[in-house]
């Protein structure tokens, strides 16, 4: 009896769904177009065989444990620098040098560890290099925009609390 009230539900959803249809109102499920990829994969080449063992890179500290607690403590430095000039209410421009420098190196390192895991050397050297050197370019021209800020202007945690306040 069960079934009997199921098919005939399905029958009225399945009519609905045709006269949906009919009216020109409905909506696909599922798309049928073709997928259409904005950049083309990266040459891909096949070194040794199957049977060939993985290469294990030598150990070396800076590429490991090291560079990752020096993100962190950077990341973590960052807290409290970001907060102490508010709170303690005094501009101190050592202090807001320090917060700028502190950024910088955070944003360098962070932007590098996405160039290193998405830009792989081995299959796409040139790019790899293109986008190394444009990283090591930018971080250049953002240090010394904010030195000039830090000089000859408010400096960065007096234009953050203007902005605050605005």
């Amino acid at each position: 009896m069960a079934s009997v009230a199921r098919s005939s539900a399905l029958l009225k959803q399945v009519a609905a769904k045709q006269s949906v249809a009919a009216n020109g109102l409905r909506v696909a499920a599922f798309h049928t177009t073709s997928r259409k990829s904005l950049l083309p994969p990266p040459p891909q080449r096949i070194e040794g065989t199957v049977n060939d063992p993985v290469e294990v890179p030598p150990p070396s500290p800076s590429h490991g444990s090291y560079h990752w607690t020096f993100d962190r403590v950077v990341a973590a430095g960052l807290i409290p620098l970001t907060v102490a000039p508010f709170a303690a209410g005094s501009l101190n421009p050592t202090m807001d040098a320090v917060l700028a420098a502190t950024i910088l190196i955070h944003s360098h390192t962070g932007f590098g560890n996405i160039i290193v895991d998405y830009v792989p050397s081995k299959r796409v050297p040139k790019a790899r290099k293109v986008f190394t050197w444009g990283l090591n370019a930018a971080t250049v021209l953002v240090g010394l925009a904010l030195y000039e800020f830090e000089t000859t202007d408010v400096g960065l945690t007096e234009t953050i609390k203007r902005v605050w306040k605005a």
